[in-house]
């Protein structure tokens, strides 16, 4: 292991601008030695704006440098995939944005490369919505405060439709893939809590079927839903009823409810990094807030992980390529279950 860990960014977004380049940076021995972003001119303002040396023309160039031991990948999904192989293929450790995939089907062909190469770390952006409170819940449930889980109820709103908004990547099939609003961040969290779903039937709709997209300056045709209901089987013999939706002013949420047969849990986002968490049992007059101790709370630690991983000192626990392959097959099933009009059951091999 070398005493400084070198990386290469490729892609440079939102989400690492705002955390991996950063926080990689204040790492003792960590590197961020060069990067490639979508233009010559962003990569230079990029690597202006954090002091890194070296800017590549191409994520190639990234990817094959052998100064460089770990791969960030910012870009949106549509890259992912491609990215991954070929820093696999180079020897090098990969941390890639969420989602992890377009489809499924990419998502396995990550995975497999994974575990050719078991020496290499690979780790999937988690989704964080759920962090503050999600050790309190699994504790609650492996406690049997709501005794036997019956239901879960999410909803997940962004408001009233905006028609005049113009064509987002998220909803560009070209660059998202499968993935449709915030569905997979939220199925990955409550897949922490109580486990996959085992089938899903879906229905979905688009309220806006043409927005202009900025790249072309034309108007687009425009498939990624922006509402989606899932009713969705769990292991344990449970029902979820999954609400996202772009479309729905005055929804309630974004919440979780989990009903069991002596208690319910609600938890609420109120912000980001805010939450609040609401119990009652049998015999309760109402649900009250349940205080969450700092031992059963969760930060933001990805950098941090990552990083530890390739020392030897933890495995990746948020997120690793099997969980991200769990909810790529959730995400592909709900668009699946929508076409055809049928239960779709998961694992979808």
């Amino acid at each position: 292991m070398p005493d400084t860990i070198r990386v290469g960014v490729v892609g440079a977004g939102g989400n690492t601008r705002l955390h991996h380049i950063p926080k990689l940076k204040k790492i003792a021995g960590v590197e961020i030695a060069c990067l490639a972003n979508r233009s010559r001119a962003s990569s230079e303002k990029v690597a202006q704006e954090f002091g890194i040396e070296r800017v590549h023309d191409t994520w190639q160039e990234v990817v094959n440098d052998p100064g460089i031991d770990a791969i960030v990948i910012g870009t949106w999904p549509y890259m992912h995939c491609t990215v991954t192989l070929a820093a696999l293929a180079a020897g090098k450790h990969v941390l890639t944005e969420a989602r992890l995939a377009m489809n499924a089907t990419e998502a396995r062909q990550m995975l497999a490369a994974s575990r050719a190469r078991p020496h290499l770390v690979t780790q999937v952006v988690p989704g964080p919505t759920t962090f503050a409170a999600d050790p309190m819940v699994m504790h609650l449930l492996a406690e049997g405060y709501v005794g036997e889980l019956q239901a879960i109820d999410l909803r997940v709103p962004t408001g009233f439709m905006n028609r005049d908004a113009p064509l987002h990547w998220r909803m560009n099939r070209d660059y998202s893939g499968m993935n449709t609003m915030s569905m997979g961040i939220w199925y990955e969290c409550i897949s922490r809590w109580v486990g996959p779903a085992t089938a899903v039937m879906a229905r979905t709709r688009n309220g806006v079927p043409y927005r202009m997209d900025p790249e072309r300056g034309e108007r687009r045709p425009v498939t990624v839903p922006d509402h989606v209901e899932v009713l969705a089987d769990l292991q344990n013999g449970a029902i979820a009823r999954l609400h996202w939706s772009s479309v729905a002013g005055f929804m309630p949420g974004p919440e979780a409810w989990l009903y069991g047969s002596d208690g319910t849990l609600r938890l609420q986002i109120l912000a980001r990094d805010t939450v609040a968490l609401w119990g009652g049992r049998r015999g309760d007059k109402e649900m009250a807030q349940i205080a969450i101790p700092e031992d059963k709370t969760y930060r933001w630690r990805v950098e941090e992980e990552f990083v530890s991983a390739i020392r030897g000192k933890e495995p990746v626990r948020r997120t690793s390529f099997l969980d991200a392959v769990n909810y790529m097959d959730f995400t592909e099933a709900v668009h699946i279950s929508s076409r055809e009009g049928r239960r779709v059951y998961l694992p979808l091999v």
